[in-house]
């Protein structure tokens, strides 16, 4: 078996039995790539059936220069997933990857925005232009909805269940959830679909696609990350804001003014409440205020 050949099938394996999104899979293959590219710059013959232990640790120990623990922690466990698919294929009988360790992480606490800061970026938007109108409807609905980048690409008119004051989510894996929607975001997101989007000449095979680009086609992420990282410039903060701060800035902001975690770990569509858990310590504040009103020490 060639590394093509391998990677192709590795490909189809995460998309039809693993039911993993588009980006998952990339994110998968790029990992696997870099190995595959290492080999031919350093002319090592070997296929994915007979590559060594020795070899991959070589090719480990180059990438800890180039790449941070993070990026290589991620490498390291996407190739062992790799090596693992073809144990179950019964191409190997081991795995070269077994022994090889991860760096050590410490949790990497996510950034947010205050409710301010948040008001701040929005109120930077030019709503004289004709997208000015859109790209408040997608901020408003990203930190309404705490919705990952490529979940607000892909929202849908169908999606749409304002009466009820919710919308329907495809999340990672193609998994579906209902998120509630605050009333502010619905209105701006009307205004749009009213005002800008229903005067676009849109193509038949996107009609039903909520946020589009001038030429009515979907938005991509890295548009989506152009607008929030141009207006952050604009209202003069100096945080690295991406279309993830807003998720998690709804998350946090829910969970300081008391929402159940679990509660949280829905609306987030998070497989694992421990993955959730992460924002109990993005800020204290709130925590010393509980102890001070409920303690009945502080009585």
């Amino acid at each position: 078996m060639k590394w093509p050949q391998a990677l192709t099938d590795y490909k189809h394996y995460l998309h039809i039995e693993r039911g993993l999104s588009k980006n998952s899979i990339t994110n998968y293959v790029y990992d696997i790539q870099k190995l595959m590219d290492w080999l031919e710059e350093h002319e090592v013959e070997t296929s994915p059936i007979s590559i060594s232990e020795k070899t991959l640790q070589e090719f480990i120990y180059q990438i800890a220069k180039e790449v941070n623990p993070r990026s290589q922690s991620r490498i390291i466990s996407g190739l062992r997933g790799f090596f693992n698919y073809l144990i179950f294929e019964e191409y190997r009988k081991t795995n070269p990857m077994e022994l090889i360790e991860s760096p050590k992480l410490g949790r990497k606490l996510p950034d947010t925005l205050s409710k301010d800061e948040i008001d701040a970026i929005i109120a930077q938007i030019d709503l004289s232009k004709e997208q000015g109108e859109r790209n408040r409807a997608i901020l408003e609905t990203l930190y309404s909805c705490g919705l990952r980048v490529s979940e607000a690409t892909h929202l849908k008119l169908s999606d749409l269940f304002f009466e009820e004051g919710f919308i329907r989510v495809t999340g990672k894996g193609d998994k579906q959830r209902f998120v509630p929607i605050a009333a502010q975001a619905i209105k701006y997101i009307d205004m749009y679909r009213n005002h800008i989007r229903s005067k676009q000449d849109i193509p038949a095979e996107f009609t039903d696609f909520v946020f589009l680009n001038r030429r009515g086609k979907p938005l991509t992420r890295a548009m989506i990350f152009t607008i929030i990282k141009r207006l952050t410039e604009k209202a003069g903060i100096r945080k690295k804001v991406s279309p993830h701060t807003f998720r998690h800035s709804f998350a946090t902001h829910l969970l300081e003014n008391g929402a159940d975690l679990r509660a949280i770990q829905q609306m987030l569509g998070h497989e694992s409440i421990t993955t959730t858990e992460v924002y109990t310590h993005v800020d204290t504040s709130h925590l010393a205020k509980t102890i001070a009103q409920f303690h009945p020490r502080n009585n």
